[in-house]
């Protein structure tokens, strides 16, 4: 109880000191942005000129015109659009190129941490204000540490959901399968063989921070005479029972799955995304409708290995996954299932992956949906829904600014001119 006693005057001095921050933010002088256009994301359309009235870390007022209050900081933006700041949905902060099974073994963790620091930095620059990341691949939770740290102002960076390692079968997608039994090298994934194992596992990486959880259900994928093949990691049982597990105290679990019956017992089991999703049959893709799971087909990593393959017959596999990949991406639009958009940034450079908005909408979908598949799509598959994703009255002020108009040409995403995050400015050419 004495301990408790001294420690109290510690710790409202440091309630009060909050309190206080908060304050100050708020008494900041206003901001207001100006640009020849902004971007309604729902709408669908362009407004000209676009203006947003900031203060402290929310938008107060978005539209062709807002008041400018006395003392207010205005920036004039010129030609460019006004648009909330980008989401990627699928990110690896601890990957950089090259052999991915090798950088996990050689680099140690607190190397792979500075490291997904700058990643994370370089991402913020690129205009991508929020994102998931979708496993440290063997750092464990050191991304509670990164999050945290940008949360707190330390390091700049997105506003981050994270899932710690990712959860794998013994042997499974993730496991040192090629290397020497002997020397036990660890997998890039947490083991869980059945329902208990899952939920163990579950449990104790929320208990080390994550935000939600990560799952690998199927792998490796073959593809032979136009024939795709993946086999299934869970079955559609111990998928729920991780489901189940996260829902206990409002969290999700999201799947790498690239085809089935893999996708089939991940939308059965209700998970919240689909990532990669290269095969979806007619019934997997109705429940997905049905429960409006989105998937994430995460384009450029495969245009990346296809780029920079290994050897030519390497690169030809490569390209053969990519197009089997867009014409099945053709036929999943055309069956009305929802998507969100995620590069799997990590083994291609940090802050590139605006490139897969545009390849979205190079395979068929209309860069006005891109945006909405990012924006509003990526706000609540990232639990952030009514607070991100659009230019409006009590969202966070995330802004990024573009040359030129991304409803005509989506590929201005890839030319950020301007970044703010809560209300703070971190890029102004």
């Amino acid at each position: 109880m004495r301990r408790l006693k001294s420690a109290a005057p510690f710790l409202a001095a440091l309630v009060q000191l909050a309190i206080t921050c908060a304050a100050l933010a708020q008494q900041a002088p206003p901001i207001v942005l100006h640009a020849a256009r902004l971007l309604d994301v729902a709408g669908a359309r362009i407004v000209s000129p676009g203006e947003v009235l900031i203060q402290g870390d929310r938008i107060v007022a978005a539209g062709s015109s807002v008041d400018h209050p006395a003392g207010a900081q205005v920036l004039d933006l010129g030609d460019a659009t006004l648009m909330p700041g980008l989401i990627d949905a699928h990110v690896h902060l601890f990957l950089h190129p090259g052999a991915e099974d090798l950088q996990t073994v050689e680099e140690s963790v607190p190397q792979r941490t500075i490291l997904a620091t700058l990643a994370a930095k370089d991402d913020l620059m690129a205009g991508f204000t929020a994102e998931r990341d979708m496993g440290t691949e063997g750092a464990g939770s050191a991304d509670t540490a990164v999050r945290n740290a940008i949360n707190q102002g330390l390091i700049p960076g997105p506003r981050l959901r994270i899932s710690g390692n990712a959860i794998d079968i013994l042997g499974g997608h993730e496991d040192a399968n090629r290397y020497n039994p002997a020397q036990h090298v660890l997998s890039n994934a947490t083991y869980a063989n059945n329902p208990d194992e899952i939920v163990e596992a579950i449990r104790e990486q929320f208990k080390e921070g994550s935000d939600f959880v990560k799952m690998y259900e199927t792998g490796p994928d073959s593809l032979h005479n136009d024939t795709f093949s993946t086999p299934y990691q869970y079955t559609a049982a111990e998928l729920k029972a991780g489901v189940e597990e996260a829902a206990r105290v409002g969290k999700k679990v999201a799947v790498h799955a690239t085809g089935e019956p893999g996708t089939l017992y991940a939308a059965q089991a209700g998970v919240s995304s689909i990532d990669h999703a290269l095969q979806l049959s007619a019934e997997t893709m109705r429940i997905m409708r049905e429960k409006q799971i989105p998937a994430v087909p995460t384009f450029t990593i495969f245009e990346y290995f296809a780029d920079h393959a290994a050897s030519p017959a390497a690169g030809k596999r490569e390209r053969a996954f990519l197009d089997y990949h867009a014409a099945e991406f053709k036929k999943q639009m055309a069956a009305g299932i929802p998507f969100a958009v995620g590069s799997d940034v990590g083994p291609f450079p940090h802050g590139t992956q605006a490139r897969e908005l545009v390849l979205m909408a190079q395979y068929g979908m209309k860069p006005a949906d891109v945006l909405k598949a990012d924006l509003l799509n990526g706000a609540k598959l990232l639990s952030w829904e009514g607070q991100i994703g659009e230019l409006k009255p009590g969202y966070f002020a995330d802004v990024i600014a573009v040359p030129g108009n991304p409803i005509e040409d989506i590929s201005v995403t890839q030319h950020v001119a301007f970044v703010m995050k809560n209300g703070t400015i971190y890029k102004q050419n």
